[in-house]
Protein backbone atom coordinates (compact mmCIF):
# COMPACT_ATOMS: atom_id res chain seq x y z
CA UNK A 1 0.00 0.00 0.00
CA UNK A 2 1.23 3.14 -1.07
CA UNK A 3 2.16 6.01 1.86
CA UNK A 4 2.57 9.38 0.79
CA UNK A 5 0.60 11.08 -1.21
CA UNK A 6 2.44 11.38 -4.27
CA UNK A 7 2.59 7.44 -4.21
CA UNK A 8 -1.19 7.30 -4.01
CA UNK A 9 -1.76 9.69 -7.05
CA UNK A 10 0.93 6.93 -8.90
CA UNK A 11 -0.91 4.33 -7.47
CA UNK A 12 -4.33 5.34 -9.70
CA UNK A 13 -2.79 6.70 -12.51
CA UNK A 14 -0.76 3.21 -12.93
CA UNK A 15 -4.37 1.59 -12.65
CA UNK A 16 -5.64 3.48 -15.33
CA UNK A 17 -2.70 3.07 -17.37
CA UNK A 18 -2.87 -0.92 -17.19
CA UNK A 19 -6.81 -1.19 -17.78
CA UNK A 20 -5.90 0.69 -20.65
CA UNK A 21 -3.16 -1.48 -22.13
CA UNK A 22 -4.97 -4.77 -21.13
CA UNK A 23 -7.89 -3.19 -23.31
CA UNK A 24 -5.93 -2.40 -26.30
CA UNK A 25 -3.92 -6.53 -25.81
CA UNK A 26 -7.01 -8.07 -25.80
CA UNK A 27 -8.15 -5.79 -28.94
CA UNK A 28 -5.53 -7.21 -30.87
CA UNK A 29 -5.24 -10.90 -29.76
CA UNK A 30 -8.71 -10.95 -30.44
CA UNK A 31 -8.08 -9.60 -34.12
CA UNK A 32 -4.92 -12.33 -34.30
CA UNK A 33 -7.07 -15.22 -33.25
CA UNK A 34 -9.82 -14.13 -35.84
CA UNK A 35 -7.23 -13.97 -38.25
CA UNK A 36 -5.66 -17.38 -37.44
CA UNK A 37 -9.29 -19.27 -37.15
CA UNK A 38 -10.42 -17.94 -40.83
CA UNK A 39 -6.80 -18.53 -42.12
CA UNK A 40 -7.12 -22.29 -40.49
CA UNK A 41 -10.55 -22.95 -42.40
CA UNK A 42 -11.25 -24.57 -45.45
CA UNK A 43 -12.94 -21.51 -46.77
CA UNK A 44 -10.11 -20.10 -45.58
CA UNK A 45 -9.32 -18.34 -49.27
CA UNK A 46 -12.02 -16.07 -48.38
CA UNK A 47 -10.45 -14.46 -46.50
CA UNK A 48 -11.69 -11.12 -47.21
CA UNK A 49 -8.83 -7.78 -47.34
CA UNK A 50 -11.35 -6.39 -44.91
CA UNK A 51 -9.85 -8.64 -41.95
CA UNK A 52 -6.83 -8.02 -43.02
CA UNK A 53 -7.32 -3.64 -42.68
CA UNK A 54 -8.83 -4.53 -40.06
CA UNK A 55 -5.96 -6.36 -38.01
CA UNK A 56 -3.57 -3.86 -39.44
CA UNK A 57 -5.20 -0.40 -38.40
CA UNK A 58 -5.80 -2.57 -34.20
CA UNK A 59 -2.13 -3.59 -34.77
CA UNK A 60 -1.24 0.40 -35.86
CA UNK A 61 -3.64 1.32 -33.08
CA UNK A 62 -1.89 -0.74 -30.52
CA UNK A 63 1.62 0.42 -31.43
CA UNK A 64 0.77 4.24 -31.75
CA UNK A 65 -0.91 4.28 -27.66
CA UNK A 66 2.42 2.14 -26.62
CA UNK A 67 1.13 -1.13 -25.89
CA UNK A 68 3.18 -3.27 -28.34
CA UNK A 69 6.40 -1.77 -29.99
CA UNK A 70 6.18 -0.78 -33.84
CA UNK A 71 8.29 -3.33 -35.14
CA UNK A 72 6.51 -5.79 -33.65
CA UNK A 73 3.32 -4.50 -35.25
CA UNK A 74 5.19 -4.66 -38.49
CA UNK A 75 6.03 -7.87 -37.91
CA UNK A 76 3.11 -9.30 -37.35
CA UNK A 77 1.11 -7.70 -40.22
CA UNK A 78 3.92 -8.56 -42.33
CA UNK A 79 3.39 -12.59 -41.63
CA UNK A 80 -0.34 -12.32 -41.81
CA UNK A 81 0.15 -10.41 -45.02
CA UNK A 82 2.45 -13.62 -46.27
CA UNK A 83 -0.05 -16.14 -45.08
CA UNK A 84 -2.89 -14.80 -46.97
CA UNK A 85 -0.91 -13.90 -50.10
CA UNK A 86 0.42 -17.37 -50.18
CA UNK A 87 -3.43 -18.60 -49.44
CA UNK A 88 -4.33 -16.90 -52.29
CA UNK A 89 -2.34 -18.45 -54.63
CA UNK A 90 -2.79 -21.52 -53.41
CA UNK A 91 -6.43 -21.48 -54.31
CA UNK A 92 -5.89 -20.16 -57.27
CA UNK A 93 -7.99 -16.99 -56.60
CA UNK A 94 -6.43 -13.66 -57.71
CA UNK A 95 -4.42 -11.87 -55.23
CA UNK A 96 -5.94 -9.54 -52.26
CA UNK A 97 -4.53 -6.14 -51.38
CA UNK A 98 -3.27 -7.44 -47.96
Amino acid sequence: MPNTKSAKKALRGSAKKRKHNIFWKDKYKASIKSMKASLASSNGGEVSKDQMQVLQRVLDKASKEKVIHKNKANRLKSRYARKVSALSKATGKPKKNA
